[in-house]
């Protein structure tokens, strides 16, 4: 398939006909945190299917919808559930969310995701604000004929997680008494959970956190001059760590206990920025 500045503006032409308004914030739904979605007022929800040339999610915890409204006063839309790599596609299709937002008019991009703690003095619970990411694994999701419209075709990543979201992120940690660290997210392709050596071999590398996601939205998003806030929630410890499997029921109970914190935070911090 080639992609053109016509098959993402399709996408965002289709979605613009279903609303008044356009989004100011986007926000993507990581493993388990899709209850989020059902704070948003005067929802207008989309199925991931109706949508010209959007992809489709696969996994069971992921609903699958496209949700568009106001949340903490601000106009957003919403993707309960995201695409993977591990899901089949190639990480040139994984641009298509990030770039259909930019066309709607987004600005900021939330991007959010359950992880496993690398680091040993993070808890399962926990959430990490994501302040840089390494990613040593596959393609580049802007691999391929550069789109102008969207961006140069090299770009810079020092500043991808905006500093001023993570700052506030951690006012509003604060001020609402929830702990939260600061640390590097580090992707690894999946969907097998990552070996011990593997893992010795991440710490070693600098990763506090490891999972599935998140980092080939935010490289499209550096890629379209977007602003960044990114949030790990801690589900587990990581593979070796603990003497103990690594289940994906342990990873969504997790996101489950912690959801109403995850869910005030969000909250704010969307009210804030």
């Amino acid at each position: 398939m080639k992609y053109n500045y016509g098959y993402f503006k399709e996408s965002a032409d289709y979605i613009l006909s279903k609303i008044d308004f356009k989004p100011e914030i986007a926000l993507i739904l990581g493993s388990s945190l899709g209850t989020l979605s059902e704070e948003i007022e005067n929802p207008v929800v989309i199925e991931y299917k109706d949508i010209p040339n959007f992809l489709m999610t696969t996994v069971e915890s992921h609903a699958g919808k496209l949700i568009l409204g106001e949340l903490g006063g601000k106009k957003i839309v919403c993707m309960s559930g995201r695409f993977h790599y591990y899901e089949g596609y190639d990480f040139e299709q994984l641009v298509t969310p990030i770039r259909v937002f930019h066309l709607l008019g987004v600005e900021a991009v939330i991007l959010t995701n359950a992880a496993g703690a690398v680091n040993t003095s993070y808890s399962p619970g926990e959430i990490m604000i994501i302040k840089d990411h390494i990613k040593l694994t596959g393609a580049s999701p802007v691999r391929g004929l550069n789109i102008t419209e969207f961006g140069p075709r090299f770009f810079d990543m020092s500043k991808a997680y905006t500093e001023e979201y993570r700052q506030l992120a951690k006012k509003v940690a604060r001020d609402l008494g929830v702990k939260i660290n600061e640390g590097v997210y580090f992707y690894c392709s999946g969907p097998q959970f990552e070996s011990p050596a593997e893992i010795r071999a991440i710490r070693i590398l600098g990763g506090d956190a490891v999972g599935m996601s998140t980092v080939t939205e935010t490289i499209t998003a550096a890629h379209c001059g977007m602003k960044v806030l990114g949030l790990s929630l801690i589900t587990n410890m990581a593979a070796g760590i603990l003497d103990q499997p690594l289940t994906t029921e342990e990873v969504d109970e997790t996101a489950k206990e912690a959801a109403n914190d995850f869910k005030v935070l969000m909250r704010e911090i969307i009210k804030q920025m």
